[in-house]
């Protein structure tokens, strides 16, 4: 293992440090009054320490911790800092939880303050006080609430801090001094998909080191504009947060998940950290487009097969025959250069986490000019293992290990890492903690998967997803979902079934927008109900023919022998979804376990 050295002690050490190299540079930009606004690194500081000033006037010491229960805004990054330049450390809640779920995670972490922007949850949180009994003070980021004993809004909260600032600065500067890079930075709570939430002990080294990993690498720029729509609560855009100060870029805070391609056109920004999901609505959307007529098809094709004709050579490091040059010029005008405008004009590269993104969608969006960098961690990496770069990079991969991270391949094909990134463990669950996080160092991922002859690492699947039929093979559904959504426009979602099954079965949920349009193209009657719609037999059969091309690249005993199209997609809303939009497999297992059990009696 390589000699880690961090330049600094903890991470408000790191901004403090930005603050001084360029104070007058954008820090942030969101959404006020319909117009983007930037905050400055100085002014964005001097906020968080009046953040931290009140805390402290308030009694937080230490150690202690605070929960932020909101969704992106500057708010959150003000509180986030102050909470750690007060000396204790930042819990994170999804702001899609319920209060039944967030009330968990803040009565675990032992949060005695709670920043919160719903005004429906604030108001449940002061009727059910007594079910967060450590919670001091619950801060409001949202407007019209009420301020009472309990609830203070984030403003008056704020103006606080401010006045008492002299009274406290030199505490301030003094926890900037003192807390150590073991110090708990921060515990981001696992989505829960197989059980009762565990929060993730992440300290200042763990976020410092995998910063100077990524720092390293160099791919970001200083003029590089981010715009940031995955939630804060995880640690993939929690990476992020603490990687920019590094870097000095902006980050552009979404309004919401349903604004983002708005939101991309606007800020325009150079770098797009997302998750597959979103790629793969991408990718149905311009397909979809592609074939609304034979001449638009025929177009696109064609550019298609320059774009990957023009990719290979880039890839290679060669440069494209002139005559290739020239039809790929062509290609851009006629195509891919509106797909770029769809994204805002001026991406340099995409950055992919939080689930495999399929091989397909990867090398279709390099043909059209647009690189995607898929990477690979977990909360409990903090978050990265591996990632793909603008240098090096290779589809289908995950990338290689990252300068401090050790990468082995256990016997049962499990992936284990080691490295400075590796979080503490879980907070007040020893058990839980020494299943996966072992003495020697390593930490077991759950994932199966391989290294290749360059180097770079391959996830085929989940440990706990794989799935075993009663025939006593293995099969890991993954890749034949990412197959299923890849091959039609039409399809949303794809869940493989199987284990203990004498075969595989799917559900299936469809593009909404996409199968209306298609209907209506095909002469059916689009005043029925969605239901009776997707169950028509001409879509049913049109589902059926993406099934069988990919049954035909699959073994036998991979193969989808039935499916049931649902005719409602997946939500974060209904629990089907986790908040970075992962199908929660266990959930859909449950709730569809009639119609499962339907398809392998009849």
């Amino acid at each position: 293992m390589q000699e880690v050295k961090i330049p600094f002690r903890n991470i408000p050490e790191l901004y403090r440090w930005r603050v001084n190299e360029t104070p007058d540079r954008p820090a942030f930009s969101y959404k006020k009054d319909n117009q983007w606004v930037d905050i400055s690194w100085k002014d964005f500081f001097e906020r968080a320490k009046c953040v931290a000033s009140a805390l402290i006037h308030m009694g937080f010491k230490k150690g202690n911790t605070a929960a932020i229960y909101s969704y992106n805004r500057l708010e959150w990054v003000l509180a986030d800092l102050g909470i750690l330049l007060a000396g204790g450390a930042s819990i994170t809640v999804y702001h899609s939880l319920p209060f039944n779920q967030a009330s968990y995670i803040i009565n675990d972490s032992e949060s005695t303050f709670v920043f919160a922007e719903n005004k429906a949850i604030i108001e449940e949180m002061k009727q059910k006080r007594t079910e967060i009994p450590n919670v001091q003070k619950v801060i409001s980021f949202g407007d019209g609430i009420k301020e009472e004993d309990f609830i203070i809004g984030f403003k008056t909260f704020e103006d606080l801090g401010r006045s008492y600032l002299k009274n406290y600065e030199k505490q301030i500067e003094e926890n900037i001094e003192k807390i150590k890079l073991d110090d708990i930075a921060t515990m981001v709570y696992t989505s829960g998909t197989t059980g009762v939430p565990k929060g993730v002990i992440q300290t200042h080294l763990n976020h410092l080191s995998m910063v100077e990993m990524l720092y390293d690498i160099g791919d970001i720029r200083e003029d590089d504009v981010c715009l940031l729509f995955l939630p804060l609560a995880h640690s993939f855009a929690k990476a992020v947060e603490y990687v920019h100060p590094r870097f000095g870029i902006k980050i552009a805070f979404a309004e919401s998940i349903d604004k983002v391609i708005d939101n991309l056109v606007e800020v325009k920004p150079t770098v797009f950290p997302s998750v597959p999901r979103v790629f793969e609505k991408v990718y149905a959307k311009v397909k979809s487009n592609a074939e609304s007529s034979p001449i638009k098809k025929k177009i696109f094709d064609w550019a298609i097969s320059v774009g990957k004709k023009y990719g290979d050579y880039k890839i290679k490091g060669q440069k494209p025959p002139l005559g290739l040059s020239i039809k790929h010029k062509i290609a851009h005008k006629l195509v891919f250069s509106k797909i770029h405008e769809r994204v805002g004009g001026r991406i340099r590269f995409f950055i992919s986490g939080g689930a495999p993104l399929s091989k397909e969608i990867a090398e279709f969006l390099w043909s059209v000019g647009l690189l995607v960098l898929e990477g690979y961690g977990l909360t409990e990496t903090t978050p990265a293992i591996s990632i793909n770069t603008t240098r090096e990079f290779k589809f289908g991969t995950v990338g290689k290990p990252l300068k401090w991270v050790e990468v082995k391949i256990a016997e049962d094909g499990e992936i284990l890492a080691r490295g400075p990134n590796i979080a503490k463990g879980y907070w007040k669950k020893p058990k839980e903690t020494e299943e996966v996080f072992k003495p020697d160092g390593w930490f077991h991922t759950g994932d199966i998967g391989l290294i290749d002859e360059d180097g770079f690492l391959k996830i085929t699947d989940r440990k706990k997803d794989l799935i075993k039929t009663a025939g006593g093979k293995y099969v890991a559904p993954q890749p034949i979902e990412n197959a299923i959504k890849a091959a039609s426009p039409l399809i949303s979602q794809a869940v493989v079934i199987g284990d203990a099954r004498p075969y595989c079965v799917a559900l299936i949920t469809l593009n909404k927008d996409e199968i209306l349009s298609f209907a209506k193209a095909k002469g059916l009657d689009t005043s029925k109900s969605y239901e009776e719609i997707v169950n028509d037999p001409l879509i049913v059969s049109e589902i059926q023919k993406v099934i069988d091309s990919v049954n035909s690249n699959l073994a036998s005993f991979e193969t989808i022998k039935k499916f049931k199209i649902i005719p409602q997609d997946f939500m974060i809303e209904d629990g089907s979804l986790t908040p970075t939009l992962k199908v929660k497999r266990k959930v859909i297992m449950e709730r569809y376990k009639n119609i499962i059990d339907e398809m392998y009696s009849s």
